[in-house]
């Protein structure tokens, strides 16, 4: 038990943590986390030289037990658990999932309840103020993951498996002023331990677990990796295995540490929501493609807001695409548009956001997200620059480098064995392994198709916009907080700019026209993205010299009905188009299409928050763009 506590004492200092920081633990009762109880216990209460006694509970330190209720017993099992770790004096509350759906399907049920347990993990950590985040993987874990990766051709990237300590954040971006979009960080401290260490630290500390029968069941692609592995579990095995993953972690760090210098250097991102590249310091022909491929991913993957993988056809496109000196075309891959950046002459690239998908408004509550995550941000900044300091210390590893240039899981393979880090037998063993789970792979993949070709689904355009009440915030698209009301005093204050000597015409009723003039009665709003029909509507606004010009160019549109019943606000209404169209000629056209805009409910514009136009005086509207995940995706460590 003391090897063991002093290994993860230092896992614990890798990670930049202390003792006094706190942290909650995910645990589900197995030996796993109960292992993990048992070593954090010791590791806070040794460190802080507290006595451990009976009905106190250890200072800063939180269990999280997470009842998915897929089972019977699921309840009864959680209460086990909670007064197991309650009485290792480990403060401890159950939480229960809401399906709001039905509860997920056999083949998604794994997959749907890790997604259902670390939204509800988070929650706690947000809830109570705490930054940290614990789970039990183990060594066995990762190469379960590494062989199931192995059996989808995942690179050597892919193979690095868990990340040691890596950034989550909220699905609610912080309002407030200060926020610093730090995150929470998870944190996995038993890489180092293989399973058979979680059940001699439990008879160690003599603590009781639950198994869970369905981490049996042979539906699930790990549970049949794990059973394999388990029977193919000799030392030698065990050890190669590990050192080659070990291997292409070591390349996964020098990755991501080169990457994150390319963005410092050559990215900047603009308030408008887009990216720029400079090609001539990135230098895309001098760098390999594992590392080019991974800077692309990382930065459309800000710029778009989905975390999804860029791989296969779209990533050698994109390869293509950013070596092709000067840059003259134009590409949409990902949720990203790139395009030359005008008057660059092609040295420069902007990725913007794309158009084509769906346009998620997600309603935001001030009093619930507004300096949620400000009292731990600070917290979370000092033990990350904690645990960068510590992995400054060893200098950079050749060993890794060598698969700098392999492009496939069969090259990684070949060229761990060509290093002497794998042996024939092991070789020959994962190679085994990686055929079975493979036909197993597309033998699934293949009845989903059929299933997907015999059952087709006619789908029907989504509406262009979404709606938006007046004081109520949205979130739009993970990319802008946008918000808008209806101001008496921003309207006197503009026809005091612009109309001064018809300021004494500003009355109650002319407050009362004023505010329902362009938003209808209903004062309603949508929000959708730009469209060039906006920019020609700004222009034709700007030009006008009395509202009969409009009233005749469009005699039939909502525009010439609106127009007709407006009188004092025609000025302000034609500065404000003057001055959008002015700051929009030094926003790229590409990026002004990703622009959130209001429009009312019979499509005409009411505001382009991004450069100030608003249709009338009233109106008061903000766009702000917040992106849920920071660019690079935040702080990850593969040590």
């Amino acid at each position: 038990m003391s090897v063991y506590s002093e290994t993860f004492a230092k896992r614990m200092a890798m990670a930049g943590l202390k003792p006094h920081h706190r942290i909650v633990l995910g645990v589900s009762g197995g030996p796993d986390s109960m292992a993990l109880c048992v070593l954090t216990a010791t590791w806070k209460t040794n460190s802080l030289g507290i006595a451990s006694q009976k009905n106190e509970f250890v200072d800063g330190l939180l269990a999280v037990v997470v009842d998915h209720g897929l089972r019977a017993e699921s309840k009864d099992e959680a209460n086990l658990v909670h007064r197991r770790v309650t009485s290792m004096g480990i403060k401890c509350e159950i939480s229960c999932c809401e399906w709001s759906e039905s509860k997920p399907k056999q083949g998604h049920l794994q997959e749907a309840a890790r997604q259902k347990r670390y939204e509800i993990l988070q929650s706690a950590c947000i809830r109570h103020q705490i930054g940290v985040l614990m789970t039990a993987h183990h060594a066995d874990d990762q190469a379960e993951l590494f062989i199931l990766r192995l059996s989808r051709n995942s690179g050597v990237l892919g193979l690095s498996g868990m990340a040691f300590v890596s950034q989550l954040f909220s699905t609610r971006p912080d309002l407030s002023a200060e926020a610093t979009g730090k995150g929470l960080l998870l944190v996995r401290p038993l890489l180092e331990f293989s399973k058979e260490d979680m059940y001699k630290i439990c008879d160690g500390a003599n603590q009781e677990w639950v198994e869970d029968p369905t981490n049996r069941s042979t539906l699930f692609a790990r549970n049949r990796i794990r059973m394999i592995l388990t029977d193919l579990a000799s030392p030698i095995f065990r050890s190669e295995l590990q050192a080659l993953i070990a291997a292409c972690r070591r390349t996964r760090l020098d990755v991501d540490k080169i990457c994150s210098n390319l963005m410092h250097q050559t990215v900047t991102i603009m308030p408008e929501g887009y990216a720029a590249i400079d090609l001539g310091i990135l230098s895309p022909p001098e760098l390999k493609d594992i590392v080019l491929s991974k800077f692309i991913a990382l930065l459309l993957q800000f710029v778009s807001q989905r975390q999804r993988p860029v791989r296969g056809s779209a990533s050698k496109l994109l390869l293509d695409y950013i070596r092709t000196s000067p840059c003259k075309t134009a590409v949409t891959a990902s949720g990203c548009y790139l395009c030359p950046a005008p008057g660059s002459k092609g040295t420069k690239v902007l990725v913007c956001c794309s158009t084509g998908a769906d346009l998620p408004l997600e309603m935001l509550n001030p009093s619930l997200t507004e300096g949620e995550n400000c009292s731990i941000s600070n917290e979370v900044e000092q033990i990350v620059a904690n645990g960068r300091s510590y992995s400054d210390q060893f200098p950079q590893s050749t060993l890794g480098m060598q698969f700098l240039d392999l492009t496939s899981s069969d090259s990684v393979l070949t060229e761990a064995k060509r290093e002497g880090i794998l042996g024939e037998s092991t070789y020959k063993s994962i190679i085994s392994l990686q055929r079975e789970e493979s036909d197993n792979f597309k033998s699934k993949t293949n009845i989903v198709l059929e299933k997907k070709v015999e059952h087709k689904v006619e789908y029907t355009a989504s509406a262009p916009s979404e709606v938006l009440h007046p004081e109520k915030v949205g979130y739009f698209m993970n990319r802008f907080i946008v918000k808008w009301n209806l101001s008496k005093q921003n309207a006197y204050t503009s026809f005091s700019m612009n109309n001064s000597n018809q300021l004494q015409e500003f009355g109650e009723e002319r407050w009362n026209f004023c505010n329902s003039c362009v938003l209808g009665h209903d004062q309603v709003s949508r929000v959708r993205y730009m469209v060039d029909a906006d920019w020609l509507y700004l222009a034709t606004l700007s030009k006008r010299e009395d509202r009969s010009s409009v009233h005749e160019e469009l005699p039939l549109s909502a525009e010439s009905r609106v127009m007709s019943n407006v009188n004092l606000c025609s000025a302000c209404i034609k500065k404000s188009a003057e001055r959008a169209l002015l700051l929009l000629k030094s926003i790229p056209v590409a990026a002004r299409r990703a622009l959130p805009v209001l429009v009312n409910v019979e499509g005409l514009l009411l505001s382009i928050p991004s450069v100030g136009f608003q249709h009338c005086p009233c109106l008061v509207a903000s766009a702000i763009f917040k992106p849920k995940v920071p660019l690079g995706g935040g702080y990850n460590s593969f040590l």
